[in-house]
C-alpha cells in the first residue's frame, strides 16, 4: 500500500496533506524529508511450473528506464544471468511528459516511434503511450505511482511486479533452467545474512539516501541524510580497501545494488542533488570497484549515462527549473582498475 501523510506540493509550494504519491517529487513527509513509498505489485515468478507465474522462456516481459537505478539494477541481472532470449525488454524516454491529457501528472513515456530517441522503444505488447496505462491495464483502481521497472505477464496481460529488490531475486534463481549464466549465483546460501545486512545500510544510507539529499525540502534533513551518506561511503571505502567486494571476494547481490548508484553519483547526484561533499572518483578504492562491475560483461550496457543525465536535469523542475544538463565529467569507467590486486 502506498502511505499517506505526504504534503503534496506544486510549483514548490504545498498545497496539500494526506495523499496518495504519484511521483518521487510528491514523497515528503510533513516534516521536510523525502520518505519513499512501498511497491505494490508483489507477486513472485517461480520454478514451480504449477505455480501462477511459473518461469517461462517468452512469457515475461521487463520495462525499464534506463536512467532509472531500481530499473537498471533488475536490466544488470537480465543481462549478468544470460535471460535475454528469455524475457525481452523496452525501455522509455528518460525526461518525464504528461501521461494523460485529462491531468497533470507526469511520468515515465514511451516514444512515438524507434527512431524518436536513440534507447528507447515503443511499447511492443500493448501499445502504452506512458507506464501509467500499463498500471491502469493491470488495475482499473490502482492508486498510487507510476513506476518502472515494470514486470509484465504477457500471458496474463498483468504486472507480476515493481519492487525491483524481488524482482533480481526471481531473476538470480527462478530461471536458472533457461539462463544462459545459471552457475552465478549473486545471493549464494553462505552469504545470505550478510548481504542482507549490507543492503540494508547500503539502501537506506546510499541508493535512497541520495534522494533523501536531493528532494528534501528543509535544512536538517538534509544535513542528516548527507552525513549519512558520506558515512556509508567511507564504510564502503574501508571495506574495499581489504577485499575485493562488499561481502568478500566474490561478486553479489549487494555490489549490484550499490553499483547502480555509484554510477550515477558523480555524473548527477554530485550537483542534482547536493551530494557534493566528496567525489566517488576521490575514493581510491570505490572508484576502482566501479569500473571492475562496470566491466562485467553484460554490465556496460545497463548505463546509458545520456539517459540518465536526460532524467535527473530534466524530470524535475523544482530543482532544476530550466533543465539544463551539466557538460561533465565524462568518466571513463572502461579504463583499467587495480581490483584483481585481490584474489577471487
Amino acid at each position: 500500500m502506498n502511505l499517506v501523510g505526504w504534503r503534496i506540493f506544486k510549483n514548490n509550494n504545498p498545497v496539500a496533506d494526506y495523499q496518495m504519491a504519484r511521483s518521487a517529487l510528491d514523497e515528503t513527509s510533513l516534516s521536510g524529508a523525502f520518505v519513499r513509498t512501498a511497491s505494490v505489485f508483489r507477486n513472485f515468478i517461480s520454478r514451480d511450473p504449477n505455480s501462477q507465474f511459473p518461469a517461462e522462456p517468452g512469457r515475461y516481459h521487463l520495462y525499464i528506464s534506463y536512467a532509472c537505478p531500481w530499473a537498471s539494477r533488475c536490466l544488470a541481472y537480465l543481462k549478468i544471468k544470460g535471460l535475454e532470449k528469455a524475457i525481452s525488454f523496452t525501455s522509455v524516454k528518460p525526461i518525464w511528459e504528461r501521461t494523460k491529457e485529462s491531468d497533470e501528472h507526469m511520468g515515465w513515456v514511451f516514444p512515438a516511434s524507434d527512431t524518436e530517441l536513440a534507447g528507447a522503444e515503443p511499447d511492443p505488447l500493448n501499445g502504452a503511450k506512458s507506464i501509467r496505462e500499463l498500471y491502469e491495464l493491470a488495475s482499473t483502481n490502482y492508486t498510487g505511482k507510476y513506476t518502472v521497472p515494470v514486470l509484465w505477464d504477457k500471458r496474463l496481460k498483468t504486472i507480476v511486479s515493481n519492487e525491483s529488490a524481488e524482482i533480481i531475486r526471481m531473476f538470480n534463481t527462478e530461471f536458472n533452467d533457461i539462463a544462459e549464466n545459471a552457475a552465478l549465483d549473486l545471493y549464494p546460501p553462505h552469504l545470505q545474512s550478510q548481504i542482507d545486512q549490507t543492503n540494508e545500510w547500503i539502501y537506506n544510507k546510499i541508493n535512497n539516501g541520495v534522494y533523501k539529499c536531493g528532494f528534501a525540502r528543509k535544512q536538517e534533513p538534509y544535513d542528516e541524510a548527507v552525513k549519512q551518506l558520506y558515512e556509508a561511503l567511507d564504510k564502503c571505502e574501508e571495506i574495499l580497501s581489504k577485499q575485493r567486494y562488499l561481502c568478500g571476494n566474490t561478486l553479489s547481490e549487494a555490489d549490484i545494488r550499490l553499483f547502480v548508484t555509484i554510477i550515477r553519483f558523480d555524473e548527477v547526484y554530485a550537483v542534482h542533488f547536493k551530494c557534493n561533499k566528496k567525489l566517488i572518483r576521490e575514493y581510491p578504492n570505490l572508484f576502482n570497484y566501479t569500473k571492475e562491475i562496470f566491466q562485467v560483461p553484460g554490465m556496460s550496457s545497463t548505463v546509458n549515462i545520456d539517459h540518465i543525465k536526460r532524467h535527473y536535469y530534466g524530470s524535475h523542475p523544482s530543482i532544476n527549473p530550466f533543465g539544463i544538463i551539466p557538460s561533465g565529467p565524462a568518466i571513463d569507467f572502461s579504463s583499467p582498475h587495480d581490483r584483481d590486486r585481490f584474489s577471487i
